[in-house]
């Protein structure tokens, strides 16, 4: 019997109709396998995965494996995306036996669950013998694989944690950058050859450093490249080559979250047109296509289409020359580079420069947009996030506030009720829902960081108490149920259910880590209310930047960002003034305009004793003003855009 058709998550939908007897994870798996003496067999995807797919088609969906597996296994689905503690502790497996790790990720354990055979990815033969061989070895050598699955337990559990250093400074951060230029690709930007995946968190770093080449490199080459959808916004989860140029198509929402934050502070750092141009459109895109009728943001779109994996995002010279005529379809092919990338003769398009005739290069892309979306789409994953969705509204509200897009924000905060009303109990977070329905995991330390970070953000844009007081709810449980005593965090809270490893990794993946992105929160609310409780546990979880710093910066780049803000103060921004004064509107935006590392801003109409950096802070002749403040000790007010500029200029 096949036990996931009642699931919330759409992965484990997916396999609802396979003839695999699956199992979500959970207590009663366990004891199932306990009571038919066999191993569990657990599988590890997520929806957008191609490999996957495949492995599904394959094997999953083939009678005759599945009858191998149900005969002699318990068969469990995990979607990562739900349980990320899970994916951890057995990705920490994977890697541990076989050097390398990816999804699928392919574990088998012994009915408690710790695991003595690892892998990924089995083409169906080979998967097949494998079932055979591991069935034989658990009935006849039993006290051998019980060895090894204990033994994988002790060597992981006795694994040290990354030492704890001191709060970085401003030599360790020079040494970062010294460690980054050692790998960064002067030609291609980016760090290091192929694949590369885009690196928001150490963009974000380089850019409140003031570093321009390495950023603006990577940035440009980015967004001309095809790894960003030239047509519609946004940008696919990673490019297969060293150039940017053929992408694994899979969009995520914690990727383009990440990048519209950081396209909108390369604008406010530079100015660049193309850091407008792609911000805006990738926020688009993400309203578009992403957002669902509930307010929040889905996970992700597939990478496949029809059984091939990028066919709705390709071209062929002759397609494009059937939309446009031949005129234009040239001058397309020309502008977009499709030359063959891929069989079929189909390339993505590049805009490796801007036309010298933009007014006709956007008639032309709106007339292939609209030809796309007669093809067959992307599957999309409607399961909204608590984490990623944190990310999207702090992305959404600076952005907003930057270019003046009311819509933006609203969006954001939309996503934010829905959070605090569906995943948000008693103080406590569930990470994941769907149509609106909470599931039923519980939030791990991303969700709180991320979720109380973005609601920083949106109440530094709208100045809706609100937010400010839920985002300190959250971070109180970090400092109660996470705090590892050490000055570090885990990535589980203590009361969660127990693996056989509790997770813990200070290191940046495709979003900050826990710890690094509960220090930047934890940072941020200290610094709008002055609470030493918060800004020392902030700095003692960047301890481990400095360990990583001089040799492996690239892992560690949120919180190399946060230390940079750290570093300088954060600079606290409050603007008292009737919110609907255009002079208070102006000194509102341009206080996000300055790029200050780390800046937080407490909007309001007067002084205020829910926010402590708006106390005593009164508006002047009666005009509306601005403070800027480190460590609550505040430079004289102004009442002006060009005074605010000036003294956020020193």
């Amino acid at each position: 019997m096949n036990r996931l058709g009642s699931e919330t998550s759409p992965y484990l939908l997916q396999h609802a109709g396979n003839p695999v007897h699956w199992w979500p994870w959970g207590e009663e798996a366990m004891r199932e396998a306990k009571r038919r003496d066999v191993p569990l067999l657990v599988s590890v995807g997520y929806s957008s995965c191609h490999w996957c797919h495949v492995m599904a088609h394959e094997s999953f969906e083939d009678p005759a494996t599945a009858r191998l597996m149900n005969e002699h296994f318990v068969n469990v689905k995990v979607d990562r995306e739900e349980r990320p503690d899970i994916d951890a502790v057995y990705m920490s497996a994977t890697q541990a036996m076989t050097q390398q790790g990816g999804w699928p990720m392919t574990v088998f354990a012994t009915p408690e669950g710790h695991p003595f055979y690892c892998g990924t990815y089995f083409p169906r033969p080979q998967f097949q013998r494998l079932l055979t061989g591991l069935h034989n070895a658990w009935t006849t050598d039993r006290d051998n694989v019980l060895k090894q699955g204990a033994k994988v337990v002790e060597v992981l559990n006795s694994g040290t944690a990354l030492p704890n250093g001191p709060l970085p400074t401003a030599e360790t951060l020079e040494q970062a950058l010294a460690n980054l230029r050692e790998s960064f690709d002067p030609v291609r930007g980016g760090f290091g050859g192929a694949p590369k995946f885009p690196p928001s968190m150490v963009l974000e770093f380089l850019l409140r450093s003031g570093e321009r080449e390495m950023s603006g490199r990577t940035l440009e080459a980015m967004a001309r490249g095809g790894i960003y959808d030239q047509l519609a916004g946004g940008f696919a989860r990673y490019s297969v080559d060293a150039g940017w140029v053929v992408p694994h198509f899979e969009k995520m929402l914690y990727d383009n979250a990440l990048l519209l934050r950081v396209y909108t502070h390369w604008w406010t750092a530079t100015g660049e047109p193309l850091a407008r141009r792609v911000a805006l459109e990738t926020a688009g895109w993400l309203l578009r296509e992403l957002r669902t009728p509930e307010g929040g943001f889905a996970s992700a779109l597939d990478a496949d289409s029809e059984g091939e994996e990028g066919r709705f995002y390709v071209w062929t010279p002759e397609q494009l020359r059937e939309v446009l005529g031949p005129d234009d379809g040239d001058w397309a092919v020309r502008v977009f580079q499709v030359t063959g990338t891929f069989e079929h003769g189909t390339s993505v398009l590049q805009l490796p420069e801007e036309p010298d005739d933009p007014e006709r290069l956007a008639r032309v892309r709106e007339r292939l947009l609209a030809a796309r979306e007669l093809r067959v789409r992307p599957e999309r994953d409607d399961k909204v996030v608590a984490s990623w969705t944190g990310l999207t509204i702090a992305a959404l509200a600076e952005t907003g506030v930057v270019f003046d897009r009311p819509d933006l924000v609203e969006a954001a905060t939309a996503a934010a009720v829905l959070l605090d009303e569906v995943h948000v109990d008693g103080g406590r977070l569930l990470r994941t829902s769907r149509d609106g329905r909470a599931g039923r995991n519980a939030g791990v330390l991303e969700d709180y960081a991320n979720l109380a970070e973005g609601l920083i953000a949106l109440y530094g844009v709208t100045g809706e108490t609100r937010w400010f007081r839920l985002a300190g709810t959250l971070l109180d449980t970090v400092l109660d149920r996470f705090a590892d005593g050490t000055g570090g965090f885990y990535d589980t809270a203590d009361d969660a259910e127990r693996l056989f490893q509790r997770p813990q990794d200070p290191t940046d993946n495709a979003t900050p880590s826990g710890q690094y992105a509960a220090a930047g929160a934890l940072l941020s609310y200290a610094a709008l209310t002055g609470s030493a409780r918060h800004r020392e546990a902030a700095h003692a979880a960047l301890g481990t930047v400095s360990v990583l710093a001089g040799k492996h910066a690239r892992f560690a780049g949120w919180g190399l960002a946060v230390a940079r803000a750290a570093l300088d103060g954060p600079v606290e921004v409050a603007v008292v003034g009737p919110p609907g004064d255009p002079r208070t509107r102006a000194l509102h935006r341009e206080a996000y305009l300055s790029g200050s590392p780390g800046l937080v801003v407490a909007p309001g109409p007067g002084p205020d004793d829910a926010v402590p950096l708006l106390l005593g802070r009164d508006l002047i002749g009666g005009a509306p003003a601005a403070y800027v403040c480190r460590g609550f000790t505040c430079e004289l007010p102004v009442t002006t855009a060009e005074e605010l500029r000036a003294q956020l200029s020193r």
